[in-house]
Order: C-alpha cells, then structure tokens, then sequence
C-alpha cells in the first residue's frame, strides 16, 4: 500500500464535515481542538492521495488569506483522529457568489453518493466575533439556502473579545470589577442571544429556509492557558442529528470525548 494513501484506507468509518469561514476565523484551530492535536492536518485530494503541493497546503490549511489555490474537495485529517474528514470553504466573503455556487455544487454532489461516509453529514459554520456584520453571502446562505437533511451548526469563534464591552457594561451598572470580570462571559452570552445575528439565523419570517439547527459560543481556542474544550461542540453536533445511524457514526469516530459516547450508549 502506499504510504500515502495508508492513512486514508486504515479507517473506512468516517464521518464527514464541511466547515466555512470566512479567512482568520479560526477553522483550523478548531479541527485541532477538536481532533487534540497540535500539528496541522494531513490533505488528501480526491482520490485520496496526499497532496505535497506548499501552496494547497497553506490554502488548505488557513495559513493567512490565500483563497486562490483553495479545492474544497480536497480532505483533511489528523493522524491522532483519522475518523473524521473534514472538507473546507473560504467562506462567503463579500461577492463571493462562486464560492458560493461552489459550495451549494459540492454538497449537492456529495448527496448524492451511494456511500454513506462519502457524504456530507454536518455543516460547520465559522463566523468570527472580531468581525460580527454577515457579509451578503452569509446572510443569502442563512435565509435562502436549504441544506436538506445536512444539519448547519454555527460556530460564533473568537467570543472573547466581546468581554471586555461585557465587563465595562457591568460595571456601569454597578458591579464590582472583580465580580464582573467572572460574569462578562455569561452577560456577553445573554446580550448576544437578543442580538440581530441569532435573529437571521432562526427567523422564518425572513424567508429561512431551514433555520441553522444550533449554534455555539467558542472563546480562547487559541489560547493554551484557558484549555479551550470543544466538548460542548461535539455534543451539540451528535443532538442536531435526526438519524441514529449517523449519530452512531458521529460519536465512534471521534476519540477525544468520552462523554459523548457513554451519552449517546446510554441512550441506546
């Protein structure tokens, strides 16, 4: 067997993910997160050969903004978690109409695979709190795009950074600074849930589709100090699955959270 390709062939088991975001939303620390690895992923085009190409790599891999080079039918694993594939978007940047076109052409295609691990079976999409405005395509993407049974979580990364507004806040209203240092994250949760982005997400009214089946907050991801977990984000995924059997798929093939697989065993 080639060396290249005994990695994607060891494990037939896989379940399959698309995450979007638009460039520095983080994606790739994420999946690192996620996969509790350090290293960056290995790329598989799709045929499964490795690709060794620098420049796919870096584009592959959200190294800065290089968009040109970008194949979102080239897939990622981690060595340490080779149950998950992963596929990613540059996102919807503003007039990103082909990425979009691009991405609504894969996961049609990618639908209609006889075989179940070559499908698509979660969205993930990635939209950084340091920039919070939804450019035109995101807001096309929430409100015009149905997604069929591909359930859409939303990772609203980079949460962090609305603390500080969050802890001047409470403040103001009298809270110790000590005290509302604790509190900014819980306040800074509750003001967003008011907010005009959850809004888009879940209005109906405003012609979704099909809203996104559930959202995350994710803060410090890149940061080791605070040991980010993305446990919430593994079992937010298993819940927004309607069928058992990609549920069952879902939790065997991620290693890094024990919770989830005696949950989802209990339930059973």
């Amino acid at each position: 067997m080639s060396p290249s390709k005994s990695l994607w062939r060891q494990n037939s088991d896989r379940f399959r993910i698309l995450i979007i975001g638009r460039a520095n939303a983080g994606r790739t620390t994420v999946l690192q997160r996620v996969c509790e690895s350090i290293d960056d992923p290995d790329i598989y085009d799709s045929a499964g050969q490795k690709v060794i190409d620098a420049s796919v790599l870096a584009a592959a891999r959200d190294v800065g903004s290089q968009h040109g080079v970008h194949d979102i039918e080239n897939q990622m694993m981690f060595p340490h978690n080779p149950g998950f594939v992963f596929h990613a978007s540059c996102g919807f940047e503003a007039g990103g109409y082909t990425e979009f076109d691009k991405v609504k052409a894969f996961i049609a295609r990618r639908s209609k695979n006889k075989l179940l691990n070559d499908r698509i079976h979660a969205i993930w999409y990635c939209i950084p709190m340091d920039v919070s405005f939804f450019t035109e395509g995101e807001i096309k993407f929430f409100s015009q795009w149905d997604t069929g049974c591909i359930p859409v979580i939303v990772l609203f990364t980079k949460f962090d950074v609305l603390y500080d507004d969050a802890r001047a806040e409470l403040i103001s209203m009298g809270v110790s600074r000590n005290d509302a240092k604790a509190q900014a994250p819980q306040y800074a949760r509750e003001v967003f849930a008011n907010g005009p982005q959850l809004r888009l997400l879940y209005n109906r009214r405003k012609g979704n589709q099909r809203p996104s089946k559930c959202h995350i907050y994710l803060a410090h991801m890149d940061n080791d100090f605070y040991n980010a977990d993305c446990g919430p984000l593994i079992e937010r995924t298993a819940e927004a699955l309607d069928d058992d059997t990609l549920k069952q798929l879902f939790v065997s093939a991620q290693r890094t959270n024990l919770k989830a697989c005696m949950r989802y065993a209990v339930e059973r």
